[in-house]
């Protein structure tokens, strides 16, 4: 067995001290991931990482050295015990890292846990030590916890791949429990917030119980549900029988929610819904490649689309499913899917599935240009499996169907390669899906909404109600209008206008938004005004908006429609 030990005394200094004991091999490497799981970027959680010391089993200091950026190695160690101590500097708030001070205690394992070469399979014990001012705190963790002396806890993981990929939180907490299908649920919240408990968990169990209902039953036999509120930060992360959320506080639910939710309680029941698929489509169901993962690099796959889009489009009708929401706020919400897809550019410039194989070093890495170069496998994504799901229902079939499929193989050991959703669909319906699916994935051509939607009694309709002046997204700072994003079509850009620009003046006004918009509607030229870097430019201007499309979803049958909606 592995022994880790985890101690929080420097918490004011946001440091985590690790101590590790085991036998070592011969040749001992110790490393750390450089990603984590369920999140596609190279983070380099090495680099927080201070002081790495090691010692025989009678105290003498031994020589480690690092010869990767992630990796350090013992010599002439054979079966010797062997105690390796560091420091790790834990100040990262996201659910993705680790974060210490003396209001929280969160961990990421894969960020703060050194593993051991040749014995990734090995079973672990991590002891928990918490300063005496901090022993109050509550524990919450998918892992199997035990605490025989207050301020102390004992975990216990079946081997290294479990205990990466369950973090646990230190922390003042609300919670309550409660059972969906026969299955014992813990929800935790920490930070400052009022929520409606009482409200909370009545929307939470509905939503837990419809989605193990779809599958048929659930690859966990617990899960928690651990939620960070804070003033604006927003995010989630999956593990197998727990998921990691941060979310603003005024996304919780109010003492006097109403029985409609609010859109901003909406997109935290969303969250919760996304996260909670997952443990299905992502941690059990997954593609053949990340089976097992290799941490040490990137893990190239183009069926995100399938992984990150099917729960998305998931995730809201879930709710709409389980009765926590409406049929009419859920329309808002795919409105709202459809809306984003139609006004991204760059749906004609990448594809979904090679979206999906660019997610390393371009969707955690969004810039000035994203929109105008690529798609969202997300968003792109729900409304492909959107247009799979109308489809197989056309022919008899259905996306749920095929989700069980998934599961069930899964279940046998087989996971998904890039034939496996045109496989099923032909199993499914008889039919041969290749030219169907390979114009939704594989090409930037419209989606054939409009084709769709009527077969299930709706009608869908697009119009121009917004514009972009100029073609330019911008926001009003204190020095001027900040230009966030230029449209490579829009009249902005020809004239030489660029992303990052501060517009100071125009036409020798002090600039606005609403100023801005009203000479986007001039047909006469005029001047624009503004600071690139430090640098003071002039631009001559003629007006010109970018129409941003929007589309009009009204359900025209509602028996059709309730052939979809209603699974």
């Amino acid at each position: 067995m592995l022994h880790y030990q985890i101690e929080f005394d420097e918490y004011r200094q946001h440091l985590v001290h690790v101590t590790l004991r085991f036998l070592a091999n011969p040749t001992q490497v110790l490393s750390l991931p450089t990603w984590i799981p369920g999140s596609y970027l190279i983070r380099e959680f090495a680099k927080h990482i201070e002081a790495v010391k090691a010692y025989d089993e009678d105290g003498r200091q031994l020589n480690i050295s690092k010869f990767e950026k992630n990796k350090w190695r013992l010599y002439n160690t054979d079966h010797e015990l062997i105690t390796v101590e560091y420091d790790v500097y834990a100040y990262d708030l996201s659910v993705r890292g680790a974060y210490v001070d003396q209001t929280r205690l969160y961990v990421n394992p894969a960020c703060v846990c050194l593993g051991l070469q040749d014995q990734e399979q090995a079973p672990i014990e991590l002891e928990i030590f918490l300063p005496d001012e901090l022993k109050h705190f509550q524990i919450a963790t998918g892992l199997v916890s035990k605490s025989l002396v207050k301020g102390r806890y004992t975990l216990k993981a079946e081997n290294y791949a479990q205990l990466i990929d369950a973090p646990f939180e230190l922390a003042d907490q609300t919670r309550f429990s409660f059972e969906a299908n026969g299955i014992p649920h813990e929800f935790v919240v920490s930070g400052q917030h009022a929520m409606n408990a009482e409200r909370m968990k009545q929307d939470i169990e509905k939503i837990c119980s419809t989605e193990i209902s779809m599958f048929g039953s659930a690859p966990f036999s617990d899960y928690t549900f651990m939620t960070m509120a804070t003033g604006n930060s927003y995010g989630g992360l999956e593990h197998p029988n727990s998921t990691s959320l941060i979310s603003p506080r005024d996304d919780l639910p109010k003492v006097d929610e109403p029985t409609e939710p609010s859109a901003d309680y909406q997109r935290f029941l969303g969250l919760c819904s996304h996260e909670y698929f997952h443990s299905w489509l992502v941690k059990f169901i997954r593609p053949e490649n990340f089976a097992n993962y290799d941490l040490d690099q990137e893990g190239y796959t183009s069926l995100l689309w399938i992984f990150e889009g099917f729960t998305s489009y998931y995730d809201d009708l879930i709710l709409y499913r389980s009765g926590v929401i409406s049929q009419e706020s859920y329309l808002k919400l795919l409105k709202s899917q459809i809306d984003r897809y139609l006004q991204n550019p760059g749906r004609f410039i990448q594809s979904v599935s090679e979206s999906s194989f660019d997610a390393w070093i371009k969707f955690y890495r969004q810039d000035e240009n994203s929109n105008n170069a690529g798609t969202s496998y997300y968003n792109k994504g729900c409304l492909v499996a959107l247009c799979l799901d109308l489809g197989l229902r056309l022919r008899g079939s259905s996306l749920d169907a095929l989700m069980r499929c998934l599961y069930e193989n899964s279940q046998k050991g087989i996971q998904v390669n890039e034939r496996t959703i045109f496989d099923l669909c032909k199993e499914l319906t008889g039919d041969d899906w290749t030219e169907q699916i390979n114009h939704l994935i594989n090409t930037t051509d419209e989606l054939p909404l409009d084709q769709l939607f009527p077969e299930f009694g709706l009608s869908y309709a697009l119009k121009n109600d917004k514009t972009l002046p100029f073609g330019l997204k911008v926001v009003e700072k204190p020095e001027g209008l900040l230009i966030q994003q230029a449209r490579r079509d829009g009249v902005g850009v020809q004239a030489g206008l660029s992303a990052n620009d501060v517009i100071v003046a125009i036409d020798g006004l002090k600039a606005s938004e609403k100023l801005l918009e009203k000479y986007a509607k001039y047909k006469a030229a005029f001047t624009v005004y503004a600071f690139r870097r430090d640098e003071f430019m002039q631009f001559e201007l003629q007006g010109g908006e970018i129409n941003l499309t929007t589309v009009e979803l009204n359900v025209v049958d509602q028996a059709q429609a309730e052939k979809w909606l209603k699974a």
